[in-house]
């Protein structure tokens, strides 16, 4: 099993930047991929971004390409989400994914990762 702990999250102004950050502990050897979704109540949760390190892919949600970085130190087991040029439509719950096979962003794939953040806030006023 791994474990995965989000930080990082807070208020900014529109236009702005926050570095959202992800510990993972645990059975973290097996990791192919890790990753970040976001989620307004109400709506459907959505891919942000995903990160194969060994595979050196990187994969964004197309509302946030070109703003977003992610990264990942392996040997950190930790990875974070660099986000810039803050929207108001950016506010949003934002977990952490992780898994030993794959990270799909899709809204109908997503149900295969295995493990979950708690989440951290991130409010763009």
């Amino acid at each position: 099993h791994v474990q995965l702990v989000e930080s990082g999250g807070g208020s900014v102004e529109a236009g702005g930047s926050l570095r959202l950050y992800c510990q993972a502990s645990g059975d973290t050897d097996k990791l192919k991929c890790m990753g970040w979704f976001r989620q307004v109540p109400g709506k459907e949760r959505e891919g942000v971004a995903a990160d194969y390190p060994g595979r050196n892919i990187t994969l964004y949600g197309d509302s946030v390409k070109g703003r977003f970085t992610i990264s990942q130190d392996t040997a950190k087991n930790t990875v974070y989400l660099q986000m810039d040029s803050l929207k108001a439509a950016d506010s949003a719950m934002y977990y952490c994914v992780a898994d030993n096979f794959f990270c799909p962003l899709a809204i109908q794939s997503c149900g295969v990762i295995t493990f979950w953040g708690q989440g951290t806030q991130v409010t763009v006023s």
